[in-house]
């Protein structure tokens, strides 16, 4: 975008040329350069820090009193000159949010009616005035929304990727962003990871159908998340019936105490179908642990998931701990 004002800077200078003085002139190239070089840094210095200097409000702040300078300078009131108070509010739309661009579009448009009221006689600046910045501010509204609309739909792709959206659980991809991150700082206690499959769930899907099914995951994340610690812990369905708990700094023996406790919770709480009666729902628990240091994600998951089958294979409704 710099760029672009830039190219239009210099196509105007030149064709300015035969009539404008040398201190004009002089000025506009300056301003080529400014914008050149502005260019530069924009494509060198890293995003981060562009931000945190708040170049972009003050890019658009400056672009505004350029244009007002060069305007002045060249007594142009024309309507090519005034189009050029559009560059920064482009460039706010581009780069703030909405606060930032009315803050920038109302620089504009008070920094154009005053360029055309110190030049033109007053009907013909309220003209202007009016035309021109009806024209800023409903560029910079329709801006605003779109990009409003942009980043409500990202949000709502990153919210699929990192939650559940039957269950309302964390997403595998997510879970192991949380897993791989507690096991890249030393937690005290170690950090204990939790696999839970439904009992005998084929034959709920066969016996009710999948909506009900779908109903079990549903309340069987209901029944896990009011006795897990959100705080501390995180709760993800990592596909199918399989779901899973970190609990980072969770020792061995209270991450056993803890499964047996969602284990006793499923069974005491029933699902009710729609006809009124209870279904019963048991789970199987594998329960692995790593100690404080350990980096070994690959390791943990895969004595979680061994301790989940021998708890199915010694008969299900049971909490099995590796290395028990």
């Amino acid at each position: 975008m710099l760029l672009v004002c830039a190219a239009a800077l210099t196509g105007l200078t030149v064709f300015q040329q035969s009539g404008a003085s040398v201190a004009v002139l002089a000025v506009h190239w300056l301003c080529v350069a400014l914008l050149l070089a502005a260019a530069l840094a924009c494509s060198v210095v890293s995003p981060e820090t562009l931000d945190r200097l708040g170049v972009g409000t003050l890019v658009a702040l400056v672009g505004v009193a350029l244009i007002i300078v060069l305007n002045l300078l060249t007594q142009d009131t024309s309507a090519a000159a005034q189009a050029f108070f559009a560059f920064p509010v482009f460039w706010a739309a581009s780069h703030l949010r909405a606060p930032g661009v009315a803050f920038v579009t109302a620089t504009a448009v008070a920094a154009d009616a005053a360029l055309v009221f110190t030049l033109l006689p007053p009907a013909a600046a309220a003209t202007d005035a009016a035309f021109f910045g009806a024209v800023l501010v409903v560029m910079a509204v329709l801006l605003a929304r779109a990009n409003g609309t942009q980043e409500r739909l990202v949000t709502a792709l990153q919210e699929q990727l990192t939650v559940d959206a039957l269950t309302g659980l964390a997403t595998r991809r997510a879970f192991d962003g949380a897993l791989e991150a507690a096991l890249t700082r030393s937690v005290p206690g170690g950090t204990a990871l939790v696999l839970i499959d439904v009992d005998s769930f084929k034959t709920i899907n066969d016996s009710f159908g999948h909506p009900v099914g779908d109903d079990v995951l549903v309340h069987l994340a209901g029944v896990l998340r009011s006795r897990v610690r959100a705080e501390d812990n995180v709760l993800s369905r990592l596909g199918g019936d399989e779901l899973a708990i970190l609990m980072p700094g969770c020792g061995r023996k209270v991450a056993a105490r803890r499964a047996e406790a969602l284990l006793e919770a499923v069974r005491s709480e029933p699902m009710t179908l729609a006809d009124g009666t209870l279904l019963a729902l048991s789970i199987s628990v594998g329960v692995a642990h790593v100690p404080p240091h350990s980096s070994d994600r690959r390791g943990l998951y895969t004595a979680a998931d061994t301790a989940l089958y021998d708890a199915k294979r010694a008969g299900r409704g049971r909490v099995a701990v590796a290395g028990s």
